[in-house]
C-alpha cells in the first residue's frame, strides 16, 4: 500500500531581516506571493496533503489570496503558528494528528520558493525509506569558529560540513512525538537552541538513537532573507522559465 504523505509549509515568520512591512514570504517574486512557489511545488508533488501554517492575521489572507485564488486543492488547512519556528511546526503536525491520517510528512520554509519537485521526490522517498531526512548540500566555503571577540580560533573540515535546507521530511509518529517531549520542555531545558526538525529528533532520541539520513538538496533551494536574496530567486526562477 502506497504511503499517505503530508506536508507542513511554514509562513508565519515577521522576515525583520527583510526590512519590510509586508512579511516576506507575501512579498511580490515575479508577480505572485512567494509562498506561491512553495506550495505550487508540493501541489505538482506527490504529496496528499498540505497544511499551510501563517500568522493569525495573515489566516484569511492566505486562504483567499493565495489558497483560493491559485486552486491549490491539497492545502486542507490552513493554521496559526507560534511565536517561534518551533512552536507553527507543532501546530502544523498537530492539524495533521487531529484531522487525517498521514505515514510521512514533510516540513517546509515557505521562504524557500525555489525548492524542485525532485528534491521533494528526493526527501518522500528518504523518509519512507530512513524515518528521518534532510534536504542539504556541501558547504562551498571555509567555516572557522571564532571566540567572543571575533578572532578565528579554529577552521572545521569542510569535506565534513552541509547546510541544512528543507523539506526535512520524518515518518509521522517520530517526529510528532519528538515534538510533543520538546513542546514540554520547561525553559532552559534547550529548547531554545533548536533551530530545525532535524535537531528536535536528536534532542529527543540523542547520538544513539534516529539517525537523520542527508539526502541531495539543490543549491537554487535557497531561503529567501534579505533583499539580495528575493533578486537571486528572480534570477533563478527566470533561468528555469518559472
Amino acid at each position: 500500500m502506497k504511503e499517505r504523505i503530508g506536508a507542513v509549509v511554514l509562513a508565519a515568520g515577521q522576515g525583520k531581516r527583510m526590512g519590510t512591512e509586508t512579511a516576506k514570504q507575501f512579498l511580490e517574486l515575479r508577480g505572485k506571493p512567494l509562498i506561491y512557489y512553495a506550495l505550487k511545488a508540493f501541489e505538482d508533488s506527490d504529496v496528499d496533503e498540505v497544511v499551510l501554517v501563517t500568522g493569525k492575521e495573515s489566516i484569511a489572507y492566505c486562504r483567499e489570496e493565495v489558497v483560493r485564488a491559485f486552486g491549490f486543492r491539497k492545502v486542507r488547512a490552513v493554521v496559526e503558528g507560534g511565536k517561534e519556528r518551533i512552536d507553527s511546526v507543532y501546530e502544523g503536525l498537530k492539524a495533521f494528528a487531529d484531522n487525517s491520517f498521514i505515514d510521512c510528512v514533510l516540513i517546509h520554509d515557505g521562504a524557500r520558493p525555489l525548492v524542485s519537485g525532485e528534491v521533494i521526490a528526493r526527501a518522500i522517498a528518504g523518509a519512507v525509506r530512513f524515518q528521518s531526512c534532510v534536504a542539504a548540500m556541501p558547504v562551498k566555503d571555509t567555516i572557522k569558529v571564532c571566540d567572543a571577540e571575533c578572532f578565528a580560533k579554529e577552521t572545521l573540515d569542510r569535506r565534513l560540513l552541509w547546510q541544512m535546507q528543507t523539506p526535512q521530511a520524518f515518518a509521522f509518529p517520530l517526529i510528532y512525538r519528538a515534538y510533543q517531549e520538546v513542546m514540554g520542555w520547561k525553559e532552559g531545558e534547550g529548547r531554545e537552541t533548536i533551530t530545525d526538525d532535524a535537531m528536535v529528533v536528536e534532542s529527543v532520541f540523542g547520538p544513539t538513537g534516529q539517525k537523520i539520513k542527508l539526502i541531495e538538496g539543490d543549491y537554487r533551494n535557497i531561503k529567501v532573507t534579505t533583499p539580495e536574496d528575493l533578486l537571486i530567486a528572480e534570477a533563478f526562477l527566470t533561468a528555469r522559465g518559472g
